[in-house]
């Protein structure tokens, strides 16, 4: 049974001969490959055989994370014990249509006209 928010990626303990050659590796390339497309990212072999390393370094690292004993340690939000400081809300006026729209380079008298961004299909 995996800890609440431990990945998915880590072997269990009842490996076959097969999964045993592999479970130092628990990011394979494939997993490499659907993450990839996932993001729609277009790698290189280089790239995937680099990230695959890099993936799994970070996974054992996570692994050496896990056998800390944090029983008695608080949770914390942030690390450094400091408060957000900002000014507080307050209602003041807002400009009027005119003079928002005054220094647009375009407008139709209601709305700023902008260059298309996205081209229909």
């Amino acid at each position: 049974m995996r800890k609440r928010g431990q990945l998915n990626f880590y072997w269990h303990d009842n490996c076959t001969k097969e999964q045993e050659v592999k479970k130092k590796q628990t990011v394979d390339r494939d997993e490499v490959l659907k993450i990839a497309a996932l993001a729609k990212l277009h790698l290189s072999e280089e790239e995937v055989s680099l990230y695959t390393d890099q993936m799994n370094e970070i996974l054992e690292y996570m692994k050496q994370l896990d056998e800390l004993d944090t029983e008695d340690v608080e949770p914390l939000s942030h690390v450094l014990d400091q408060i957000n400081m900002t000014r507080p809300d307050e209602e003041k006026a807002s400009l009027s249509r005119d003079e928002a729209l005054r220094n647009a380079p375009e407008t139709d008298g209601e709305y700023f006209i902008v260059p298309n961004v996205i081209e229909k299909s």
